[in-house]
């Protein structure tokens, strides 16, 4: 699968920090090839664990090297014990990356920060495990040759075992992701599908993962086993389970600088250790080579730095940099895109079950762990979410929403029943480390996305004036002044049905807009819910600028990015091809959520999942492997 290499015959090129250019190194030998492997992939998230883990199953003989600059999480009480998932968004957490956008004027002047997974499984052992899945139809909308939803759903069933019920024909009943309700059953999701069965006027269904049901409040599962109560990601399902395969090795605390090419065909990787992961080790650089294929695979901010640390990208970029342009691809770290997300505290009932006990520490954690490793039961198997629906404004809610979404509903929504414009839900509980702020007691909170937001970022490598590498990166957050309309009206919405909860029992002002004084919006302590029908806050336009500047300024990520080496043409600053090569070169593929050319309206787990699945089959069909 081509021509040996020594060293003599790598170009090799260093990165100068004080002058950030790159220049040939006096001595080659100062960078030893280790071995030699058939695959190696640069980057161990999620997609990578689910490439490798098939390819490995399929042929064992194949010699597969995953290069991770996070650390190893095999049965890490952190990463399997789902209760525990907000620590890895801890301020300290070296388990996420923090990646800081530019203030933007849009988030007055504020600079967003969006975490990604930073460890051996990426984002499937810190993400917070709830299954959701994009309707078919968003598979479709790419256009790529392929991956069309009929050749996609199958994959999807192949992944995971739906242990809620038996029989669905969408769900898989045989796969390494294992899909259920989690440990125990929160009261607070019933409240909030009553509430919005009746108040809300919407229906209710077992199952709106079906990938076309939507507007249908409906239980929330999640990506927990059922039996053991551990979380289920990549990383155990597909790699760790093969320890007993030498052939498939993990190199945790290695990051990748750049792809090593000979005659623009990929043939190694350049690495070192990582300073984050391993601070105390020699930092110099190794190569390691690839006899058949390298596999980019490190995520939404990581795949386009290595691609342009590697002369791949566009012109200006690379030339403001002092990297010699190998490929020009301007495509490479453009379509950034995201979730909006808003969070919201109230005040829940002392008698509701909530997660904020387990998280300060209190007796019923120890007695719940017992529990847990005695039969996977317990708060120790939850994330805190039961409940949500996938919302569509109905005609009398699109009518109270600023005439500045109207566009946008009627060019991309109204005809398209599938689409949800928002997820409403809400989480039992508040969690830390924000929780540490406030004083010990059970709370709720109501939380809203945007699933289809239309504002586009991008993320690219840079040098600081003394030559030192960082990112540039443009969140594009409410940029299209459409985007911030679901949001305000989820707020009311959300609050009306919070407010109308068994269990509440008012607002935490803190978390809420600053309302004017005197205004019927005004947060406060309260002894229980409202009537059912008791009528709707009434907002004054004073409110609504408050809720407006409470958007910008607290609006965050859903941690779902994607889309910076898009599967699209070439000419549509795509990066890849539908087989997943990227344009220009030989012998390298992209495989992770940054080649999504478009948004997907889902936690996006999933969609990695399913990206993983068909990435090995290609790959498997290249090389000549059986893969069914």
């Amino acid at each position: 699968m081509g021509a040996k290499i020594g060293l003599a015959s790598v170009k090799i090129k260093k990165w100068n920090l004080r002058g950030a250019i790159w220049k040939e190194p006096s001595i080659l030998m100062s960078k030893p090839i280790l071995s030699e492997f058939d695959i190696v992939f640069a980057g161990g998230g999620t997609t990578a664990c689910v490439v490798a883990g098939r390819l490995a199953a399929y042929d064992p003989s194949l010699k597969i090297l995953i290069l991770e600059a996070g650390q190893h999480t095999l049965n890490k009480p952190i990463h399997v014990q789902p209760y525990r998932y907000p620590l890895n968004q801890a301020p300290t957490s070296t388990t996420v990356t923090f990646h800081m956008g530019k203030p933007s004027p849009r988030l007055n002047a504020r600079a967003p920060i969006v975490p990604s997974g930073r460890c051996v499984g990426g984002a499937s052992c810190v993400n917070f495990m709830v299954y959701t899945r994009a309707p078919a139809s968003d598979y479709d909308d790419w256009g790529v040759d392929g991956w069309e939803s009929e050749n996609l759903i199958p994959l999807m069933k192949k992944l995971e075992t739906y242990e809620v019920q038996p029989d669905h024909p969408t769900h898989g009943y045989d796969g390494p992701i294992k899909v259920s309700s989690g440990g125990c059953k929160l009261g607070l999701a019933d409240e909030f599908i009553q509430v919005g069965t009746t108040y809300h006027k919407r229906q209710y269904a077992d199952d709106t993962n079906d990938l076309e049901t939507c507007n249908t409040y409906s239980p929330w599962r999640k990506y927990i086993d059922g039996t053991t109560g551990r979380r289920s990601d990549a990383a155990h399902h597909y790699v760790y389970n093969q320890a007993h395969n030498p052939n498939l090795q993990v190199w945790d605390g290695k990051r990748v600088k750049r792809i090593i090419f000979e005659d623009k065909r990929a043939v190694g990787v350049e690495f070192s250790s990582d300073p984050v992961s391993c601070p105390d080790t020699d930092q110099s650089s190794s190569i390691v080579r690839a006899s058949k294929l390298v596999v980019v695979s490190a995520g939404t901010f990581g795949s386009p730095a290595i691609l342009e640390r590697s002369g791949i990208g566009a012109e200006a970029i690379l030339k403001r940099c002092g990297i010699e342009q190998l490929v020009n691809l301007p495509g490479v770290g453009e379509n950034y895109k995201d979730h909006n997300l808003v969070f919201v505290p109230y005040l829940a009932a002392d008698e509701a079950v909530t997660m904020d006990a387990l998280w300060r520490g209190d007796s019923i954690l120890q007695e719940s762990l017992a529990e847990w490793n005695s039969s996977g039961k317990s708060l120790i198997a939850q994330n805190g979410f039961d409940s949500k629906i996938k919302w569509r404004p109905d005609d009398e809610e699109l009518k109270a929403m600023d005439l500045a979404f109207q566009p946008r509903w009627k060019e991309f929504f109204q005809d398209r029943p599938d689409k949800a414009v928002a997820m409403f839900y809400v989480f039992a509980g508040y969690p830390q480390p924000l929780s540490s702020i406030l004083p010990p007691r059970n709370y709720m909170t109501a939380r809203y996305c945007t699933l289809y937001p239309v504002s586009v970022g991008s993320v690219h490598v840079d040098v600081t004036e003394n030559g030192k590498e960082r990112m540039d990166f443009t969140t594009g957050f409410l940029d299209n002044p459409s985007d911030i309309v679901p949001l305000n009206f989820g707020y009311k919405k959300t609050r009306e049905l919070i407010r109308r909860m068994a269990s509440y029992r008012g607002e935490v002002a803190t978390g809420h807009p600053d309302f004017p004084e005197g205004s019927a919006a005004a947060c406060r302590e309260v002894s229980g819910s409202v009537d059912l029908n008791a009528p709707d806050i009434v907002y004054t336009t004073e409110d609504h600028e408050a809720i407006d500047r409470f958007h910008r300024d607290r609006m965050q990520t859903m941690c779902h990015s994607l889309g910076t080496c898009a599967m699209k043409p070439e000419a549509d600053q795509g990066v890849v091809d539908a087989r997943l090569n990227v344009y220009g070169v030989s012998n390298l593929k992209v495989a992770d959520m940054s080649i999504s050319p478009l948004i997907v309206g889902t936690n996006t787990y999933s969609t990695a999942l399913l990206i993983g699945e068909r990435a090995a089959m290609i790959i498997a069909e290249e090389l000549g492997i059986n893969c069914i």
